[in-house]
Formats: C-alpha cells, sequence, structure tokens
C-alpha cells in the first residue's frame, strides 16, 4: 500500500528558500534551512530580549525535544538523553562500561571519527579495540562481527547508513550477535533518523545515537542518546552534568544521584537555542512521516542510479532499497574538483574518501535528480 506523500517533494520544497537558485543535494552533511527553523531561532532570540532568563520555558523546551527524538525513534521520552552531540552521548556509554571484567570494543571501519576515537580513547583504560572491515563491495555482513564478539566485549558499534558509501546495515542482526555475546550493541543513525522509518525498540539495540544537523533540518548542537529502557538500572555514567542529577533544582554538590531514567545521561546546561530549531525541524520530519519520506527518497534514489548505470559510472551504495538510505556514493577519478564542478553550476554534494556523496531528503524532487544527472553527463571524465 501507497503511504501518503502529500508533504514530500514539490509539496515541502517552499519551505526551504534554496532552492530558488541552488540544486541541494548535501542533507548528508547539512540540511537545507527552512523558513520556519529560521523563525524558531527568532522566537528564541523574541524570548530572551523580552523577558531575559526563561529558565522554565527553556527547560519545557528541552523536555519537548526529548519527546520529538523518542517519537521518532518509537519510544518513551524516558529512554532518551538529549545531548549536545553524539560524542557526548557515546562518551557517557562509554564510560558506565565495566572494561575490567569485559575490555573488548568492537567498532566497525564505517563508524564516524567520533565514535572509532572515543573508542581508542578508552585504551588508556585498558581497552582492546577491534576493527570490522569491509568485504571488497564495501558490505559488512554481520558474520564478520560474529568472526570478533566474543565473552570478553563490553560493547559492538556499528553505523545503520554509512556515511562514506551509503551501506544500509543489519543493525538487529549485529545487535543479537552481541547480546548472544552477553555484550551491548550501540548503533550510530546520525546518517539515518528523519530519512528512514526507525523503531528502535524493534531492533533490539541497546543505544542509538543521532542528531538534528543532516536529516533532522536544524543546526548541530543538539542530539540524542537512545538507551534501552530495560538497561538504565545497570549503567552509571561518570560522565555527568547537573541536568542528569536526579533533582536538577536542588543543587546540591555533596553527592551524585543520576536521574532513574536515561536523563542520566544528559549533561551540563542544555543546548537552549539549538532546541528551538531543533523542534521545528522535526516538526517538518513529522509532519511529513518518516515511512513517507524513506518510500519518496527511495524512488528519487532508483531514478538516480539508473541514470549513473546509464553513464557506466561506478555507485558504490547498494542498488537494493532495503540495504540503503538517502546516501548515493559514486565512484570518481578526482572527487574534490568535481565536487567544485558541480559547485560552480550550484549543484551542492559532498566527498568523502573518493565517492561523490549524493543525499536525498524529502524536499528533493526528479528535476534534482536530473539536474546532477546532466551536469555528470558533461564532466564523465571525472567518473570512475
Amino acid at each position: 500500500m501507497a503511504v501518503e506523500t502529500s508533504r514530500v517533494g514539490a509539496a515541502i520544497r517552499g519551505e526551504f528558500p534554496i532552492f530558488e537558485h541552488t540544486t541541494y543535494l548535501n542533507s548528508c552533511s547539512q540540511g537545507a534551512l527552512s523558513y520556519r527553523v529560521r523563525r524558531a531561532y527568532e522566537e528564541y532570540l523574541d524570548g530572551w530580549d523580552e523577558n531575559g532568563a526563561e529558565w522554565e520555558h527553556w527547560v519545557e523546551r528541552a523536555e519537548s525535544a526529548r519527546a520529538a527524538f523518542a517519537r521518532l525513534l518509537r519510544a518513551g521520552p524516558g529512554e532518551i538523553a538529549v545531548t549536545t552531540s553524539v560524542s557526548q552521548g557515546v562518551s557517557g556509554i562509554v564510560s558506565a562500561l565495566d572494561l575490567a571484567t569485559r575490555p573488548r570494543i568492537v567498532i566497525s571501519e564505517y563508524e564516524f571519527p567520533t565514535v572509532g576515537q572515543i573508542a581508542h580513547a578508552q585504551e588508556l583504560r585498558g581497552a582492546e579495540v577491534v576493527h570490522v572491515r569491509p568485504e571488497a563491495d564495501g558490505s559488512i555482513p554481520p558474520e564478520l562481527y560474529a568472526a570478533v564478539v566474543d565473552e570478553r566485549t563490553a560493547l559492538v558499534c556499528c553505523t545503520t547508513i554509512s556515511y562514506r558509501t551509503g551501506h544500509r546495515h543489519d543493525v538487529a542482526e549485529i545487535a543479537r550477535i552481541a547480546h548472544d555475546a552477553g555484550a551491548l550493541c550501540l548503533a550510530d543513525s546520525y546518517q539515518g533518523i528523519g530519512a528512514i522509518d526507525f523503531d528502535a525498540p524493534a531492533l533490539g539495540v541497546d543505544f542509538v545515537t543521532g542528531g538534528t544537523v543532516k536529516y533532522l533540518l536544524a543546526s548541530s548542537g543538539l542530539g540524542f542518546l537512545y538507551v534501552r529502557g530495560g538497561l538504565l538500572p545497570e549503567l552509571l555514567p561518570t560522565q555527568t552534568g547537573w541536568f542528569a542529577d536526579e533533582d536538577i533544582f536542588q543543587m546540591d554538590i555533596s553527592d551524585y544521584s543520576p536521574a532513574a531514567d536515561a536523563r542520566r545521561f544528559d549533561a551540563g546546561t542544555p543546548p537552549v537555542p539549538n532546541i528551538y530549531g531543533g523542534l521545528a525541524g522535526m516538526s517538518i520530519v513529522e509532519e511529513a512521516g518518516t515511512a513517507a519520506i524513506e518510500e519518496h527518497i527511495a524512488g528519487l534514489a532508483d531514478r538516480l542510479i539508473a541514470g549513473l548505470d546509464e553513464l557506466g559510472a561506478t555507485v558504490a551504495t547498494p542498488r537494493e532499497p532495503e540495504r540503503r538510505g538517502p546516501l548515493v556514493c559514486v565512484r570518481s577519478t578526482d572527487v574534490r574538483t568535481l565536487v567544485d564542478t558541480l559547485a560552480a553550476a550550484r549543484i551542492v554534494c559532498s566527498e568523502r574518501d573518493s565517492n561523490l556523496r549524493i543525499a536525498l531528503h524529502l524536499y528533493n524532487v526528479d528535476e534534482d535528480v536530473d539536474i546532477v544527472l546532466t551536469s555528470l553527463a558533461r564532466h564523465r571524465h571525472l567518473l570512475a
């Protein structure tokens, strides 16, 4: 059955002024700015100007963000920490691990630097970090995890969608492998949330991280950490802050009394301006519906991949919709020159490794796909 798509494509495009002059295909780096998000920042500034400190309202805004993140993950608000970044969330997770008993942390080659660097930082605490490397076709099948996850493993890290190649991973099976060995599983989902339909409890994963700068259509400085509710009694982070306390207004410096729910993974004063923008960006995604967004993107990606095949380009991203998300990556002989050449024609993409990254979202339309394909045909010598 087709899902409702009335708030995607041409129907939503007018909210984003960049499309008046630019073909924007870079949501994997930064979502396009909407009038709604701009107004949200102005609302924050107007309130600050009019009333000074609006702490009661600002705390309420933070709780609204927690609830919005929960809805996007089909989780409970008590399973969500509001963070400033994935770095904060992952640092909180590893601070709660008993690395003396289980010293191994497993990461994939497709982790964003945040996850890999934080994992390797734990070597200072005695951790052993093991990398899972992709197959020749770029995929990382779950059995590669099974080969290195053992009873000494504390944490298994994977990405829902690779920021380098666009591969979508079997998070549920990776989580099962981790749990069979008594380990926990983290799925960094920054490249997916807002562009794919996501159900954290159904996947069985223990932690999910992400934020608002990409497909949630807001700015940097606001993120989330999902913590599976049943884990919370076992996990005491040593990285903390006053907003993680059981009673933030008790202002007690004499002990450590973390909140009973996932708020124990919050930290200091929340990023209030970014919360205003984040709520506005997430409202656009929620109005469209993630199932409708995912279906819309899949159709655009099919059109793009078919056109790339006609050009004889090498597509690094899987063709099957269930094995990809919003990101289509194309091999280039000189990717930096290709990105700059497209930018000169007001086509905004990005690059990682030797791949041109074309990121599709709810506001893109067939014409965007056709424009980038026409430009790539003119510069075929820059495609591998």
